[in-house]
């Protein structure tokens, strides 16, 4: 029987203690040492888990040879430094979402990851979740039809970042979500925003996707809203989706309604639109926490070798998308081609 696989979590801030909290229901799997610069979190890690080493510098955890992999819950600007670090280490490596600050350096660790057969993976979390998933079958099923066009909003009150704009913040969830559904990334981004509270940090944004086939995304983010508010529609020449992730049990809702254009008509006025109305049911979704998923398969995908779902070049995809977005604020809204 194989010894269970040492992992390591550095950052233990908002979302690290869940990280540690999900790896450690693993049988397969062992939370070996936590690192983070706030010793009070780290003794209070301590008090949680008597089991787990704490350490002050990420170093201790480079050094280990007896760790396997590593998850980086850190500010973003930190996830380079760090994941390549551990990369070159020979250590696997999860690393919390936006991937990294910047394009050049989310390829750079794709690249570092291939070379050494390493695992790298990005916690885009809502992937692993069961209405995603149910909406990605309900999609490649063809049930709606031909995607038109998806949009969404992910607006709150706070919390306001410093380093990062609310795009960098709230919007890597949607966009790799609508990626996860469109199956490409697109060709070019539009984002148009406005910074009201801090300067030079847009605290609400509204940022559109342009891919090839024709279809098309916008998502609005902000800072700045009064409700909290996790929607996405998905319309389909066929049908239309609804997927509220504040809805306690209905999360998923689909509607049988469509327009559709004559065919052929012979002048002007006998040209009319075609409206159709039924029914609209919402689907049952066994709830599962999306990160004991997501951290599942992180092991599993350690284990066989294969690319996880949410891989290093997905992260890098989003990245790409988020610079862009970045470049066409500054350039008030103008459309950026996507590299590659």
């Amino acid at each position: 029987m194989n010894e269970p696989l040492q992992i390591a979590v550095v950052g233990c801030g908002y979302w690290g203690p869940n990280l540690i909290r999900n790896f450690r229901s693993h049988s397969d799997c062992v939370v070996k040492t936590v690192c983070d610069l706030n010793e009070e979190r780290l003794n209070h890690m301590k008090g949680l888990y008597p089991e787990i080493n704490t350490t002050l510098d990420y170093m201790d955890i480079i050094n280990d040879d007896g760790i396997g992999a590593v998850t980086v819950a850190t500010p973003v600007d930190l996830h380079y430094d760090l994941a390549k670090k551990c990369l070159l280490a020979g250590k696997h490596v999860f690393v919390e979402k936006p991937m990294t600050s910047s394009a050049v350096h989310s390829k750079e660790l794709v690249e570092i990851a291939e070379q050494g057969r390493l695992t790298l993976m990005v916690g885009h979390t809502f992937i692993y979740s069961a209405p995603v998933r149910r909406i990605k079958e309900i999609v490649d099923s063809g049930e709606l039809g031909e995607i038109y066009y998806i949009s969404s909003r992910r607006l709150n009150l706070g919390l306001f970042q410093r380093d990062i704009n609310v795009t960098w913040d709230l919007a890597p969830h949607d966009i790799s979500i609508i990626l996860f559904l469109f199956g490409r990334p697109p060709y070019s981004v539009n984002c148009q925003g406005k910074a009201h509270i801090n300067p030079g940090i847009e605290d609400v944004t509204n940022l559109t996707l342009n891919f090839d086939n024709g279809g098309f995304a916008t998502i609005h983010s902000s800072w700045l809203d009064p409700n909290k508010i996790r929607e996405m529609i998905i319309v389909g020449s066929k049908k239309m989706l609804v997927y509220d992730d504040t809805e306690p049990l209905e999360k998923i809702k689909i509607y049988d309604k469509r327009v559709e254009a004559p065919p052929h008509y012979d002048d002007f006025a006998g040209f009319t639109y075609s409206y159709h109305y039924g029914d609209m049911y919402a689907p049952y979704i066994q709830q599962t926490e999306p990160l004991k998923v997501e951290t599942r398969h992180f092991l599993d995908s350690i284990a066989s070798g294969e690319e996880p779902i949410t891989s290093g070049r997905d992260g890098h995809h989003v990245v790409q998308i988020l610079e862009a977005a970045s470049r066409s604020l500054a350039n008030d809204g103008g459309a950026v081609i996507i590299d590659g």
